[in-house]
């Protein structure tokens, strides 16, 4: 259903309280719209008005040289007074056709304002007599509803971002406020704990860093030729204590005789980083996770990073990739998946997560062979 449209002089809430209201552009524009649309509508007045003329003409001269004996014949009289009724008509029908294009349009041009300004709420109503008219109108209501969207991203991924920079900003300030204050002692364990919470504070940047490249496509990738199984059990090896501490069974099964593949061997890493950890976060303890490398049916190579945890809902499937989305009992920043996820893209790659509550996740990467 189209939302309604604001009065032109009811002052949204959202407005800055600096700007002027109504926008300069629109207090210079409205003269010059009025006197375009009053324009066309006397440019298509004459132009029906002498095409009424030239009918009339045109059936007088075509019935006088089919009866020269008469002059002014009955024949010829009811003729043209047919066919000027039916030129009546037809403009007519021409004008208010013409009238509610013009109207559609200009309805179209006000909401464009409101969108300049700022105003993604705005509607405008699916009609016209003419199929262009109403596409015109149904492609503008798509995009305001698109813009509408992308403006709450941006609003939520700023209120996240801020949520996710306090959570050690406040540890930090907290701890260095007791050294200071002489609640905690000055030893090497709080200041180790401080180094831990820049650290988080650091890899937290970075990937909002990595998230922004990858999503406006300015990812710069140093694709190399790499071995797959070594560079997954690299990969994996690097988790090899936390998951014996965790007590949970870390598995590598890689296929033979894998063909080389080039990618860019930091970023699959991090790839692989996030979703081993992603998966031994949620294994509980005497579980395992299992990482399976494999040729690609497509050609190229595929990654399957399997675990035994909780699993996930249908609807958790759905927004496991999106930005800062966490699953219950998720500890993380929420940006694994989602950089994982913008990195297999810039490989040109896909990747999909299957599961089932209480039969684990599994998620799996494909990697394109370049040609």
């Amino acid at each position: 259903m189209c939302q309604p449209v604001r009065s032109r002089r009811e002052k949204p809430p959202w407005w800055p309280e600096t700007e002027p209201w109504p926008p300069r552009h629109e207090l210079h524009d409205r003269p010059g719209r009025r006197r375009f649309f009053r324009r066309l509508a006397a440019f298509a007045f004459i132009v029906m008005a002498f095409g009424i003329y030239g009918a009339v003409t045109l059936g007088w001269q075509i019935i006088t040289r089919l009866r020269p004996e008469t002059s002014v014949a009955p024949l010829a009289f009811a003729a043209i007074f047919i066919l000027a009724m039916c030129a009546f008509g037809l403009v007519g029908l021409s004008f208010a056709r013409l009238r509610g294009a013009t109207t559609s349009l200009r309805g179209v041009m006000d909401a464009a304002d409101r969108v300049a300004a700022g105003d993604y709420r705005t509607r405008v109503a699916e009609g016209g007599p003419y199929s262009p008219i109403r596409n015109l109108a149904r492609s503008f209501n798509t995009m305001t509803e698109r813009l509408e969207q992308h403006d709450r991203q941006r609003r939520d991924l700023m209120a996240d971002v801020a949520h996710e920079l306090r959570t050690p900003l406040t540890v930090i300030q907290g701890k260095l406020e007791g050294l200071v204050d002489g609640v905690y002692p000055r030893d090497d364990a709080h200041l180790q704990s401080l180094v831990e919470e820049t650290h988080v504070l650091s890899r937290l940047i970075e990937d909002l860093r990595t998230l922004a490249q990858s999503e406006a496509g300015a990812l710069k990738l140093q694709k190399e030729a790499v071995e797959p199984g070594d560079l997954v059990r690299d990969a994996v090896q690097a988790f090899a204590g936390e998951a014996e501490a965790k007590r949970i069974v870390l598995n590598v099964d890689a296929a033979r005789d894998l063909a080389p593949i080039e990618v860019d061997a930091v970023r699959i890493r991090e790839v692989m980083t996030n979703l081993l950890s992603n998966a031994l976060r949620h294994t509980p303890a005497g579980g395992s996770v299992t990482v399976r490398v494999a040729a690609a049916a497509s050609g190229g190579l595929s990654v399957s990073v399997i675990d035994t945890g909780p699993g996930m809902t249908a609807d958790e499937i759905a927004r496991a990739f999106d930005r800062f989305y966490k699953g219950t009992g998720s500890r993380g920043s929420g940006l694994g998946l989602t950089i994982a996820k913008g990195l297999v893209t810039a490989h040109g790659g896909e990747i999909r997560a299957t599961s089932e509550p209480g039969r684990g996740t599994t998620i799996t990467f494909t990697l394109p062979q370049p040609r």
